[in-house]
């Protein structure tokens, strides 16, 4: 818009009486001047209108040079808080081109939306205008039948994995079973092989360290429990946890696309763009078919991967079981020689009353026998014993366990 310029212009008008300045707002009428000593003038500036308040050097905000200006600044500022990407390219020959891209620019190059690019959910695989937008934790990629882009891929220490495994994978080369099928089949393939690859690595890690900390602490011998090794077993069960629940997103994301058809045939982006090409080429092959059979496989292998840890968690659980029966047998134990000897304290106070009596500053004729000391002795401790036997006799009675009944019917074996 030429004639709308976001200038606010000063006349100045000098004479007798002194300097008066006149502010005015570009418009789409005329407008008058006044200048010194010519009187009124025709001008490209026009008068405000009434209704609208005049400021000093303030554009209105109904004014269509204001809408202007907001607009383009609202806009810069947009594209300067837009995030960047870190894109790495991998093309159908392994080449490989690193560049960085606007998130802004980068969706209106693949023709998608800019949701498309939020990576909501931590495992994800989704197929928009023809590209599959794949997350796998920290791993975002979005593939396409003619190359695989991967986002953000600084700070992950994927870089050996995309020299030496990825780009020849994607170029014919490494034990892929998708090569004769279109690009997407082998970079999707390669990066579920990478996923199940890294789930697997950690289970390998967590079994030997949760089965040797699980040995050392269910030894019978050992009357206390190492507690650096339950610290152990805590950080392993933990991690264990975190495993288990990145295997089931796993297997959740690839059997909601299991379940629809539609989902398998989206994902297969060659038959999309080019059916007709893709039926004389490779008339023998399903597409879809292949897909599915490719999602199945890393499906089950997740699944395997779900087993081994469940029963590690099942080993754990139950090893915990064994170690609380052992810490209560100890203190059972514990219990017993503490009221044990309680009782013997019973009995050897109870008959220390004789010698109580025999202490007081009483006269009697007992003390002028030389005998009298050793037989009250005797007896003092002769009676604390036999009490203490007895009542060790009756806790050993009740705290046995009860047998079963001998006229009890036998359990007949299941037919």
């Amino acid at each position: 818009m030429d004639a709308a310029v976001s200038v606010l212009h000063r006349l100045s008008v000098a004479g007798s009486s002194g300097r008066r300045q006149l502010c005015c707002v570009l418009g789409q009428a005329r407008t008058y001047s006044l200048l010194p000593g010519q009187g009124l003038r025709k001008s490209c500036i026009t008068w405000m209108p009434r209704h609208v308040p005049r400021r000093r050097g303030i554009l209105p905000h109904c004014s269509p040079v204001y809408r202007h200006i907001q607009t383009e600044t609202s806009q810069a500022t947009l594209a300067s808080v837009a995030p960047v990407f870190s894109v790495m390219k991998f093309d159908k020959a392994g080449n490989i081109t690193s560049f960085e891209r606007k998130k802004t620019e980068l969706y209106q190059e693949l023709g998608l939306q800019a949701r498309d690019l939020r990576f909501q959910h931590l495992v994800s695989i989704n197929s928009r205008n023809n590209k599959i937008i794949l997350r796998m934790e920290f791993l975002k990629a979005v593939i396409t039948p003619e190359y695989l882009l991967m986002l953000d891929y600084r700070n992950l220490h994927l870089e050996q994995w995309f020299l030496r495994e990825l780009a020849p994978q994607l170029a014919g080369e490494g034990q892929l079973v998708t090569y004769s099928l279109p690009f997407e089949f082998r970079a999707l393939e390669a990066i579920l092989q990478h996923r199940i690859g890294t789930l697997q690595g950690r289970l390998q890690y967590l079994q030997p360290h949760i089965l040797e900390t699980l040995e050392a602490l269910v030894d019978p011998k050992l009357l206390s429990v190492d507690r650096s090794k339950l610290h152990i077993l805590l950080q392993s069960g933990k991690s264990l946890s975190e495993l288990e629940t990145d295997i089931k997103v796993f297997k959740e994301t690839i059997l909601e696309i299991l379940d629809e058809d539609e989902l398998i045939e989206e994902l297969c982006l060659t038959k999309v763009a080019a059916p007709q090409a893709l039926e004389e080429s490779n008339s023998r092959i399903d597409h879809g078919e292949e897909m599915e059979l490719l999602l199945e496989n890393y499906y089950r292998q997740a699944e395997d991967l779900a087993n081994v840890a469940r029963e590690l968690r099942v080993l754990i659980d139950d090893s915990e079981s064994v170690i609380f029966i052992n810490l209560d047998s100890h203190r059972n134990v514990m219990m017993r020689l503490n009221l044990q000897l309680t009782m013997g304290t019973f009995s050897l106070s109870l008959f220390g009353l004789i010698g109580v009596a025999f202490g007081m500053n009483l006269e009697s004729t007992f003390e002028e026998d030389p005998q009298v000391f050793w037989f009250v002795t005797g007896v003092m401790f002769l009676g604390s014993g036999l009490i203490w036997r007895r009542l060790l006799s009756f806790l050993g009675r009740h705290l046995e366990p009860s047998k079963p009944p001998s006229d009890a019917l036998p359990l007949l074996p299941c037919q």
